[in-house]
């Protein structure tokens, strides 16, 4: 028999995307048409520039260990971009690359929390959040931002949830699974009551290039007194269509940052060289493919918003930002499917996907019950006919 394993293993949850992905995958290995409205990718390809320095990387030898927190070009780079675009001014010694902005997050949480510390995070949220709470040993908890609200935080029900405890809140602006986006205006007043507060502020700024509103992304480390207390979290994933290049980065504090580097100094070493450089002609490049991308996304949540508004009983605010939508449906659940009662929203998605052929995200996996997410980093043929199959499949629940 072996050991026991670490009880903190016990409380982690299996990523529901992840699992819908495997899901999928069979059904279509089967030949079965499934129209996929789950995955949080772009499906644009990498610019060509981009993928050039990459193999010019490869070609020049590139391709062994950089420094733990990434080469120097890649950092300045990366104080450049916050200085010019987000008012931010940083050192390299400030920034960490690392294999993902999922991987700067859990530096952050593992850099900040300690055993029963408390971190607030958004529901809906990135469904990761409570998730690498734990495994830092700390406690997820969560703040509501309302349907009604357009997806906002009451700021009073908000501090409210502040106690000696906690150590940390984590904000998503714009937002996974929601789409909304704070305007400069809702930034700071979110930031200045942050700012009465002893607490770190990890601030996932990951879909900060793809937004609709017209509004211009505001950093919560540019709100006044917010500086020293608050984790940018950004990367490349999403704004550059290099989600498999694992490129994520960090700027804080240099005490945080440092620590930061130490941790993944033993824990991954540096990130991929190649990648490394890949993500330094993204930043220091110019990408016109970029801004085509942000307008196939913005013709596709207007489709996505008028197919939605013809299915009787759902109400889904105006993303404002990333690329998903969330809508309510909570009026179908309690239905009936071929005599199985659809109980919530895990059950409703797995009944569209088997029986109508659409792959969905459960808006439970996001602590929103009573929700979906549509993912349109999809085609627009693909996005008709997936939520017309959403439309077909909910209309025939009894």
């Amino acid at each position: 028999m072996s050991p026991a394993l670490a009880s903190r293993t016990g409380k982690l949850s299996e990523s529901l995307t992840l699992s819908i992905v495997a899901q999928t995958a069979a059904m279509q290995r089967e030949g079965i048409d499934v129209a996929k409205l789950s995955v949080g990718e772009p499906d644009f390809n990498t610019p060509r520039a981009i993928k050039d320095a990459g193999i010019e990387a490869i070609e020049s030898n590139f391709t062994r260990y950089t420094a733990a927190a990434g080469i120097l070009d890649l950092r300045q780079a990366i104080c450049d971009k916050l200085e010019s675009e987000n008012g931010l001014h940083y050192t390299p010694t400030q920034v960490v690359v690392s294999s993902g902005a999922k991987h700067s997050l859990a530096n952050s949480l593992m850099a900040v929390v300690n055993e029963g510390d408390e971190v607030l995070w958004p529901t809906p949220g990135w469904l990761s959040y409570p998730e690498q709470v734990l495994i830092a040993g700390g406690i997820p908890v969560p703040y509501p931002c309302h349907c009604e609200n357009d997806f906002r935080i009451d700021l009073d029900e908000l501090e409210a949830l502040i106690t000696p405890k906690t150590k940390a809140i984590i904000v998503n602006s714009p937002n996974n699974p929601t789409g909304a986006a704070y305007t400069p205006e809702e930034t700071r007043a979110f930031g200045e009551l942050l700012a009465k507060h002893d607490i770190w502020v990890i601030s996932d700024e990951i879909y900060e290039k793809l937004r609709y509103d017209g509004n211009q992304h505001t950093s919560f480390a540019s709100v006044d007194g917010l500086y020293d207390k608050t984790i940018v979290i950004n990367g490349v994933s999403k704004a550059f269509c290099m989600t498999g290049w694992r490129i994520g980065y960090l700027a804080a504090p240099q005490e945080l940052a440092s620590t930061v580097s130490r941790i993944q100094s033993q824990m991954t070493s540096s990130v991929s060289s190649i990648s490394q450089k890949a993500a330094l002609r993204a930043l220091t490049g110019d990408t016109p493919e970029m801004a085509e991308m942000i307008q196939a996304f913005h013709h596709r949540r207007e489709l996505v918003v008028d197919l939605l508004s013809g299915i009787p009983e759902i109400t889904c605010p105006v993303p404002e930002g990333a690329f998903y939508a969330f809508p309510r449906v909570d009026s179908y659940l309690g239905k009936s499917a071929n005599g199985k009662k659809i109980e919530g929203s895990l059950d409703l998605c797995a009944y569209l996907l088997k029986e109508h052929r659409v792959a969905l995200v459960p808006g439970a996996a996001f602590g929103a019950e009573g929700h979906i997410r549509i993912s349109f980093a999809a085609s627009e043929s693909e996005l008709t006919k997936g939520i017309e199959r959403v439309k077909q499949g909910l209309l025939a629940l009894k």
